[in-house]
């Protein structure tokens, strides 16, 4: 076989003294060892076997932190429109997360990062790409978490003039709690390779359970 030629086009094979060109193409015959395999070779062989961890998942599988970190997400939207502040000075009101951050541009970060982690966390239906998203879906919760923590730590002043009473309502600590568990559930988010039922290669369109 070392000594043949075939068309680029129609793979037509030839001996080296036969003929330059393809008579039926009119391309110029190219060795048979350095041409690409044909569409139908590649073809009549059996699909590329995918390792276990980058076996796609169904749309539902709520394994290894990913149905935890969904409803963490989910959980920290609520607490976003929860009552986060309890002011009986200067002013009689309650505001939400949602609230302050009309007020307070920054104070959108929570919400923000809970949304984005839906998708986000949604989008990996494979434990490879699990294990990959681990440090984007930390970096989120630990904005939330920050954006709790400053609210926290730098509180309105309050003057002889201009009074400020407050209270911190449960929506506040609900949101940092709940980014504190994503944070967590982040670092584990995936779970473990070595751990699988099976370490056996298997088709793409195989489903891993």
């Amino acid at each position: 076989m070392t000594g043949l030629y075939a068309c680029p086009f129609c793979r037509e094979m030839f001996e080296a003294s036969e003929a330059p060109t393809c008579p039926a193409c009119g391309l110029r015959l190219e060795a048979l060892s350095k041409l690409p395999p044909s569409y139908e070779a590649l073809h009549e062989d059996p699909d590329e076997p995918l390792p276990p961890h980058m076996e796609p998942l169904p749309w539902t599988y709520a394994g290894r932190g990913r149905g935890a970190l969904l409803a963490l997400a989910v959980l920290g939207l609520a607490a976003f429109f929860a009552p986060w502040i309890h002011e009986t000075a200067p002013e009689l009101r309650e505001l939400s997360g949602f609230g302050l951050a009309r007020r307070l541009g920054w104070m959108w970060a929570p919400a923000v990062a809970f949304f984005v982690m839906i998708p986000l966390v949604l989008t990996r239906r494979s434990i490879h790409k699990m294990r990959g998203a681990r440090v984007a879906v930390a970096f989120l919760a630990a904005v939330a978490l920050t954006t709790v923590a400053m609210r926290l730590l730098f509180t309105p002043a309050s003057t002889l003039l201009r009074p400020v009473r407050f209270t911190w309502g449960y929506g506040l600590y609900a949101t940092g709690a709940i980014a504190l568990l994503a944070l967590a559930t982040a670092a584990f988010f995936g779970g473990k390779i070595d751990d699988l039922p099976t370490g056996q290669r298997r088709r793409g369109d195989e489903v891993l359970h």
